[in-house]
């Protein structure tokens, strides 16, 4: 019976070690998790800004292409 006891002890031991190792490594993972979640509505609240940016700049390309393109059209001969 104390053999017994002494093996289920142990055993026990033993499982509380492996229960603490896992829940470190669940709250490392949960941590890391949080972390790239965070990364990636930081990329994406940017890149969304960002893309605003680049099409509004794009727009004032176009306009500043158009008016000039209209301008050489106009005035054929100075080119020459």
């Amino acid at each position: 019976m104390e053999k017994s006891n002494r093996e289920l002890y142990k055993k026990n031991c033993r499982l509380m070690k492996e229960n603490e190792k896992l829940r470190r490594k669940a709250e490392f993972l949960s941590e890391e998790k949080q972390t790239l979640l965070y990364q990636l509505k930081q990329k994406f609240s940017n890149g969304a800004s960002n893309s605003k940016t680049n099409a509004r700049s794009n727009m004032l390309d176009l306009n500043l292409d158009l008016s000039l393109g209209s301008a050489s059209s106009q005035n054929p001969s100075s080119n020459n």
